[in-house]
C-alpha cells in the first residue's frame, strides 16, 4: 500500500520548487522526510538520484524515485486520492497545467533575471513581460471568482504559483522594481495573502530576512554572470 512506504524528500531551503512538493503532501495528510540538500555543493545522493538534471526537488516513495516539481504533485495526487488537488474535468486539468507552466517559464524567468540584470533596458524588457504575463494569470483569477484558482481551498495552480505570494515579494525588494501592483492586480494581491495564511503555506516559509540576503548575494552573482555572457 502506498501509506506504508516510506516518503522523502530533499530540498533546499531558499528554493520554491520543494516547498510545492511540501504543500501537496501536507494538503494530503502524507507523512514524509525533509532532506535538506545544498545545490551548491551537491551529495552523491542527489547525484545519483537525479543524474538527468542533478537538482531538486527528488521525491522518493519507497523505492520509486520522481523528480520535477509538477510530475510530483501529479504523482502524489494520483497515488494519495484525499483532498484531489487538481481539477477533475479533463479541460480544466489541462488548463491548470498550461497556466503552472506559464508561471514558471514566464513569470518566473523574466521576474528573476529583472531582479539580476545589471542593464537597465534587460531589466525593463524583463519587467514587462513579467508583468504581461501576470495580466494574463489575473484573469484566470477573475474569470474562477472565488478565493483560490482551485475554488474556495487550494488546488493544484495555486500550489503551482504559490512562489509569486512569497518569493516574488522578495525579488521585488532586492532588484528595486515592482511587478505586483495592487490597483492593477486585485484579485492576484487578495490571493496573494490568501496563499501566505493559509495553514499549509505559512508554516512551511523560510525565513523572509534571510531569503533577502540569499537573493542579495544571488543577484550579484548571477548579475555578473549575465554580463559576462553578454559581453562575450
Amino acid at each position: 500500500m502506498a501509506s506504508k512506504e516510506a516518503v522523502k524528500l530533499l530540498g533546499y531551503w531558499v528554493s520554491p520548487f520543494p516547498k510545492r512538493v511540501e504543500w501537496a503532501l501536507r494538503l494530503k495528510g502524507v507523512e514524509y522526510e525533509y532532506i535538506e540538500e545544498d545545490i551548491y555543493n551537491k551529495t552523491p545522493q542527489l547525484l545519483e538520484l537525479n543524474p538527468v538534471h542533478k537538482k531538486v526537488p527528488v521525491l522518493i516513495h519507497g523505492e520509486k524515485v520522481i523528480p520535477e516539481s509538477f510530475i510530483m504533485l501529479e504523482y502524489i495526487d494520483e497515488t494519495w486520492k484525499q483532498y484531489p488537488i487538481l481539477p477533475q474535468d479533463p479541460y480544466d486539468r489541462a488548463m491548470a497545467r498550461f497556466w503552472a507552466k506559464v508561471g514558471d517559464e514566464k513569470l518566473f524567468y523574466n521576474a528573476q533575471r529583472a531582479m539580476c540584470t545589471q542593464f537597465e533596458e534587460e531589466k525593463e524588457r524583463y519587467l514587462k513581460e513579467a508583468v504581461e504575463s501576470l495580466e494574463k494569470i489575473e484573469e484566470v483569477l477573475i474569470k474562477g471568482k472565488s478565493k483560490f484558482f482551485g475554488g474556495e481551498k487550494i488546488g493544484y495552480l495555486d500550489i503551482a504559483l504559490g512562489w509569486i505570494s512569497y518569493w516574488l515579494p522578495v525579488w521585488e525588494e532586492v532588484g528595486s522594481m515592482k511587478i505586483v501592483d495592487p490597483i492593477l492586480f486585485p484579485s492576484i494581491t487578495a490571493w496573494m495573502e490568501n496563499i501566505r495564511n493559509h495553514p499549509v503555506i505559512k508554516d512551511k516559509l523560510p525565513p523572509r530576512d534571510k531569503m533577502v540576503a540569499y537573493f542579495q548575494w544571488f543577484k550579484k552573482e548571477i548579475g555578473a554572470s549575465l554580463a559576462a555572457a553578454r559581453k562575450g
